[in-house]
């Protein structure tokens, strides 16, 4: 059983649709501002809190797959263009982790055809956990593949927390 389960009215959006293209243009809005917010905030405040993932997981987990991934893959290369963060050699493993984390996410709110704390963290350690291994193999470094772990726990607490609570709000609303 799901705990703290929340029924959601979840879409699966297609591309040849002008609604996946407007909520995939204001999710990465939300994934520019959010991340420069954090960056002013505190000098780590993106390794800390990961912004660049919560409106990816949000569109992927509500919207479906497509409108993820138009999120997971432009809203790095539209950040990096504007503020040159993330750094080039940063960029693609923020994609594929954003990809994971799409993956996971649609096929989570297929699966359980609802929204729950456990699913939602479910979700994030999938992604997490799979992406630090590949981050590790990329850069032959277990402590740079798996930061995220340790120095990101505020932000993953967030994507879980606060994805919910948007969630449960629009289920209301």
């Amino acid at each position: 059983m799901v705990t703290n389960a929340t029924q959601v009215k979840l879409h699966n959006l297609s591309l040849s649709q002008s609604r996946s293209w407007l909520l995939a243009t204001l999710f990465i809005v939300g994934n520019i501002l959010v991340p420069q917010l954090c960056h002013m905030a505190l000098p780590q405040g993106g390794l800390i809190f990961l912004p660049i993932y919560f409106f990816t997981l949000l569109g992927a987990y509500k919207y479906g797959w497509q409108v993820g991934l138009l999120t997971a893959v432009l809203s790095p290369l539209a950040n990096m263009l504007l503020f040159s963060m993330p750094a080039p050699q940063v960029a693609p493993i923020i994609m594929i982790k954003g990809t994971l984390m799409v993956a996971a996410a649609s096929y989570a709110a297929q699966r359980f055809n609802k929204a729950s704390l456990l699913i939602l963290a479910g979700v994030v350690l999938a992604y997490q956990l799979v992406g630090s291994a590949i981050e590790s193999v990329m850069t032959g470094s277990l402590t740079i593949g798996f930061q995220d772990l340790y120095i990101g726990l505020p932000g993953m607490l967030l994507q879980v927390f606060g994805v919910w609570a948007v969630l449960r709000y629009l289920w209301k609303n």
